[in-house]
């Protein structure tokens, strides 16, 4: 047993999985460790997330009183872009600060590449400082600097890291910085070579289209959110990778094959009947993850609500009264709560302002335990988090890093009955779960006849909006399926009957 009260069990990797669930119209990816989801990723081909493309824009307005402007890049709501975001210009001194109405004009052609969703309200966040990912490295063409992420920790091997691209750059004739990912710890001087030709060649196809194409153009999208979970996940602790769809499986083995090798025969194809997510209860994890109630092991529980402004979550012991004094079951339960938060803020995706209200402690080494077990539950979140002290209230302030929707405003609006305070999911994300119930019972039974009753709502997605996945649903599963509209059903509700 460690200091910590950790098993030398517990202080091995983590085994790690990656699952990837392929239907019409939607992709899904879970990462889970020990069998326990991380965190999902969800990209629908009308919504996908822009983070990371590169867009030819047009200032459309200049906001000389907020330093900053709206630029169009051809998305449905004009893009922001904050002088903050901006590269400097070599002739610009640190001492003062620059003005945007000096940088830029109304009309003005500009290259920027989105770095967050737009979300509710607000248009897309923009920055001119752009950043082209590969597997073991991050390209910045207008940034000079070369830097080794803060995760590879040995110390010879940053500087080996380091002195390998400073050398590749002078020896292709490079400008602009580097950054080397994680999984770049260990990657051979030829592997970087090879990243570093390929990200320069993405770079000058870049240029060269921003000099022919109108403004409001695509120049560069991210990869598929399959490709891309092998280009960002893949590590020596990824155990395997599960796909249910055998042209992503290809496509998935072919990327393994030319850049990862090693992981070739951890990619698999997954057949079974059962629907992937339900074999490892993803599915059931997800809607956990849509309840503001989270039960912790102890018997207590936590209520985390989503606003505008904020998250909050509040802590309670609920019965549990421990076998100890009072002063030990609050302790326990909020280190516990520590380490529930960190991994419900990766998995429901939440960001900007977070305030923790834990149990009332009144002794200041009781403190120091919950917080320095909230840091270190943190330190594994990929985003970039900061942790503020208790308050003599027991709160806690925590900011995270979001660069997209959380898991609820995905999946779910505002509920039009309860006029907002509640929520419902989508008519979108219903259709998807009934194409999968589809799916799962033309696998599992014989059916000469499929009655679906649903709202009317979602009865008319399947016939207009969602009509192509729908046929292709009924196409795949050969189920012969008859529509009937129930007014009474729920937005959310729906029924399979099988004749």
């Amino acid at each position: 047993m460690s200091a910590s009260g950790q098993t030398a069990a517990e202080l091995e990797s983590p085994r790690i999985e990656i699952l990837v669930n392929v239907s019409q119209g939607e992709t899904r990816a879970a990462h889970l460790e020990n069998g326990v989801l991380q965190e999902i990723y969800i990209q629908r081909d009308a919504t996908g997330s822009v983070v990371g493309n590169i867009y030819l824009g047009k200032v459309q307005r200049v906001l000389a009183g907020m330093q900053a402007a709206f630029i169009d890049v051809g998305l449905p709501r004009a893009a922001f872009l904050q002088i903050s975001d901006m590269v400097r210009r070599p002739a610009e001194t640190q001492d003062v600060a620059p003005r945007i109405q000096n940088r830029l004009n109304q009309g003005d052609r500009i290259l920027v590449q989105v770095s967050k969703d737009a979300m509710s309200t607000k248009g897309a966040r923009l920055t001119t400082d752009l950043a082209i990912p590969s597997r073991f490295l991050v390209y910045m063409p207008y940034n000079p600097r070369i830097g080794v992420s803060a995760r590879i920790e040995n110390e010879a091997e940053r500087e080996r890291l380091s002195s390998s691209v400073a050398s590749i750059r002078e020896e292709l004739g490079l400008t602009g910085g580097f950054i080397v990912r994680t999984v770049g710890d260990g990657a051979p001087h030829h592997a970087l070579a090879a990243d570093m030709r390929f990200l320069a060649t993405v770079w000058n196809d870049i240029l060269t289209q921003s000099r022919t194409v109108p403004p409001e153009t695509l120049l560069y999208g991210d990869l598929a959110l399959p490709i891309r979970m092998l280009r960002d996940m893949l590590t020596p602790e990824v155990a395997a990778i599960t796909i249910d769809d055998e042209a992503a499986w290809q496509e998935m083995t072919g990327f393994t094959q030319r850049f990862a090798p090693e992981f070739t025969e951890r990619t698999l194809h997954y057949t079974k009947p059962v629907p992937l997510f339900s074999q490892y209860g993803v599915e059931e994890a997800i809607e956990r993850a849509l309840a503001p109630k989270v039960p912790l092991r102890s018997g207590g529980f936590l209520i985390i609500e989503q606003t505008e402004a904020m998250v909050t979550v509040d802590v309670n012991t609920g019965g549990y009264v421990g076998t100890r004094s009072l002063e030990q079951t609050v302790l326990r339960t909020n280190i516990e709560a520590a380490n529930t938060v960190a991994r419900q803020l990766r998995l429901r995706n939440l960001g900007g302002i977070i305030v923790i209200d834990f149990i009332d402690m009144v002794d200041a080494d009781h403190k120091a335990q919950v917080l320095t077990a909230l840091r270190a539950a943190l330190d594994a979140d990929p985003a970039k988090t900061s942790v503020g002290a208790i308050s003599p209230l027991g709160l806690v302030e925590v900011t995270r890093k979001r660069t997209r929707e959380s898991l609820q405003q995905l999946m779910c609006h505002a509920c039009e009955t309860c006029q907002g305070r509640g929520f419902v999911k989508t008519g979108e994300t219903v259709c998807f779960g009934l194409f999968r119930e589809m799916t799962r019972i033309a696998h599992s039974q014989r059916v000469e006849e499929l009655l679906i009753l649903a709202s009317p709502d979602i009865i008319g997605l399947l016939l207009d909006e969602l009509s192509g996945a729908f046929h292709e649903v009924c196409t795949n599963t050969g189920l012969p399926v008859r529509l009937q509209s129930e007014s009474l059903y729920t937005p959310e509700q729906f029924d399979l009957v099988v004749m």
